[in-house]
């Protein structure tokens, strides 16, 4: 059992736990959750035993084993598999014992340490790390190569890998899935899953955090809160918990208001009954569906295209690769982006995924076949090396306004205020951000470009909850075409309409669900697949069938959708405009002061033009809904 007991951590002149409680039991798997700074990592440095209390206390118990993730791995000439096995301590230790037995010929020692040797199933730990290592993407090649060869994203891999080999009663795994790909994430969710030892993760991936914890410790104004169950349940719950604020009541009593006005005035229209019912039940719901991410400090848009040609890239049996290898990567591609297009990329790793969005992009051109690229596209390209490209010495407020020269200093404070950053932070250098808020930056950099395709090669990579929840909402709303390779099953569950598989040298339609490439993947490390069964799934018809009509169904309704939006984000403004008239008009003063007699009159003309303007688009709102409300009864099946 750990438990902390009043705590109190300090880094810098503000604390980040101030009394803190919480206990955890043996065997739990517990999602460490916060917005960042809030103190998540530096909690596992406290349990680790790197940091110290302020005040209160922490209870681990003592003949615990601790195995936590470094953040940074030296270059060493050691290799992989040796790195990895290092972890597990126990098993060195041993080794280390029966070495010294045999060199001093004591026969009992040498006894005892074989002894301690089969009890820790010591000759099969290299087995047993290399099929992590193999998980977790090294090739057997790979597995020999010194440390010092790998990227620093390989490395962590290597880091993670090791901690897993600890055999550690406590598994302390700080953003675990950031260098990972889809594959390896997945292996990695069976393995934790599997995992008897006590686990305290802190994660950004809320599909990997639902699969693998059972419960919820979440950092919110300096306290701890333990909540039951995976991550979707923490995010009811809080939800209810944020309800109870006098803040967000008030804000909900505004939102319920405006329903039920627009309930009571049209629920009695036959012709509007379906809209009217869809507000009674939005009003249900206000209470809980409150969002968690009521105070994320993220909301962007991507700007709307100025061209959305059709078709933008068409790839004619094309081989893609880079010039002067001995083969291509992917042969006889053959593809089709529209306007429409929302792609999900699957593959295993290595397979040619971001080949392809590289080609794509133009920034690879094919080894053969044929590629158009529609006139006047404009690309948006999420990748790593992009943001690892920013110019490090330069500060957001600079890179931004260079992008928009026009812009007022105000103007580009509140772009960057939508991707979290405040105050003294528009002006600090780059070189001093974290990877997530590189990303962040990299992204508000990226909208001001006014894509039609936007191709994103794992564009949630170092980016928080919050910031995934509004990229996700973004790609929701963007008019143009998306092509995602994402290790973020939710961000491509809620962003794509179509998935592609990346396998064997080519690339295929993925008729089955991101569960049925779950299976198909453990097959394919399994080596289950033969000549008579094809390691591509057997058709589904049925699922593809229904996803395709799905598509279509958007692509009908979105503009209607869009319509309806756009006029009930106006009502919304002319309202606020109304509110405001109407909270003047209340001065008292206003009525007594003869001297303003004018400011009165031009008030009263202002109120009576906004309710002409409300009444107005509130009609406009009613035909636009009967329109959708028709067009989904036709495309249901039903009669308008």
């Amino acid at each position: 059992m750990i438990h902390l007991d009043n705590v109190t951590l300090r880094r810098g002149p503000e604390p980040l736990f101030s009394d803190a409680s919480m206990t955890l039991h043996s065997g739990w798997k517990v999602g460490l959750t916060g917005r960042n700074g809030t103190g998540k990592s530096s909690l596992l440095a406290l349990l680790a035993g790197e940091l110290e209390l302020d005040r209160g206390s922490l209870a681990l118990p003592a003949e615990w084993r601790m195995a936590r993730m470094a953040q940074e791995v030296p270059a060493l000439q050691q290799s992989a598999l040796d790195y990895v096995l290092d972890g597990n301590q126990a098993l060195r230790q041993a080794e280390q014992a029966l070495a010294d037995a045999e060199a001093g010929q004591q026969g009992d020692a040498i006894a005892s340490a074989h002894d301690r040797l089969q009890a820790l199933d010591a000759w099969a730990q290299p087995a047993r790390a290399a099929t992590v290592l193999a998980g977790l993407g090294f090739t057997e090649s790979a597995q020999a190569q010194p440390v010092a060869t790998f990227s620093g994203g390989w490395r962590m891999r290597l880091s993670l890998a090791r901690v897993l080999l600890a055999d550690a009663d406590l598994l302390l795994l700080d953003e675990p899935t950031n260098h990972l790909d889809l594959d390896a994430v997945l292996w990695l969710q069976d393995w934790l899953q599997r995992c008897r030892s006590t686990l305290i993760l802190i994660s950004h991936d809320r599909a990997f955090l639902d699969a693998v914890v059972d419960h919820i410790a979440h950092i919110d104004q300096r306290q701890l809160t333990l909540f039951n169950g995976n991550y979707s349940n923490f995010e009811r719950q809080r939800a209810a918990h944020l309800a109870q604020q006098k803040a967000l009541f008030q804000k909900q009593q505004a939102q319920a208001a405006h329903l039920q006005a627009f309930v009571d005035r049209f629920r009695a229209k036959a012709s509007k009954a379906k809209q009217a019912q869809s507000r009674l039940k939005a009003l249900a719901r206000l209470e809980q569906s409150a969002p968690a991410h009521v105070d994320d400090g993220f909301s962007f848009h991507f700007r709307e295209p100025l061209k959305l040609p059709n078709p933008m890239v068409t790839l004619d049996q094309a081989s893609c690769g880079y010039p002067g290898a001995a083969q291509p990567i992917l042969a006889n591609v053959s593809l089709g982006l529209r306007p429409d297009s929302r792609v999900g990329l699957l593959g295993p790793n290595g397979a040619g995924k971001s080949t392809l969005v590289r080609t794509l992009a133009g920034e690879l051109a094919v080894l053969a076949g044929h590629q158009h690229t529609g006139p006047d596209l404009v690309v948006g390209y999420f990748h790593q090396q992009q943001v690892d490209a920013l110019d490090m010495s330069a500060t957001p407020f600079q890179l931004l306004q260079r992008r928009q020269p026009g812009w007022e200093e105000v103007q580009v404070r509140t772009e960057l205020g939508c991707f979290g950053f405040h105050g003294d932070d528009v002006f600090a250098p780059v070189e001093r951000f974290s990877g997530g808020e590189k990303a962040r930056l990299a992204l508000a950099l990226l909208v001001q470009e006014r894509p039609s395709l936007l191709l994103l090669d794992e564009p949630a990579n170092h980016l928080d909850l919050d910031m995934r929840e509004s990229l996700t909402l973004a790609l929701q709303s963007f008019p143009g075409a998306v092509v995602l390779v994402s290790h973020d099953r939710h961000l491509l569950e809620t962003t794509v309409d179509e998935l592609l598989l990346v396998a064997h040298g080519t690339v295929s339609d993925w008729d089955g669900d991101l569960d049925d490439y779950a299976r198909w993947l453990r097959q394919h490390r399994a080596g289950e697949a033969s000549a008579d069964q094809p390691d591509t799934p057997a058709p589904k018809g049925d699922a593809r069938s229904r996803r395709q009509q799905a598509a279509e169904r958007r692509k009908q309704l979105r503009p209607l959708q869009q319509q309806v939006a756009a006029l009930e984000t106006d009502i919304d403004a002319a309202g606020e405009q109304l509110a405001r008239i109407n909270d003047k008009l209340a001065d008292q003063a206003l009525y007594q002061d003869s001297t303003r007699k004018q400011e009165l009159t031009d008030l009263l003309a202002e109120q009576a033009v906004l309710k002409r303007q409300v009444a107005a688009l509130e009609e406009a709102l009613l035909t636009a809904m009967e329109t959708l409300e028709q067009a989904e009864q036709t495309l249901d099946g039903g009669t308008p």
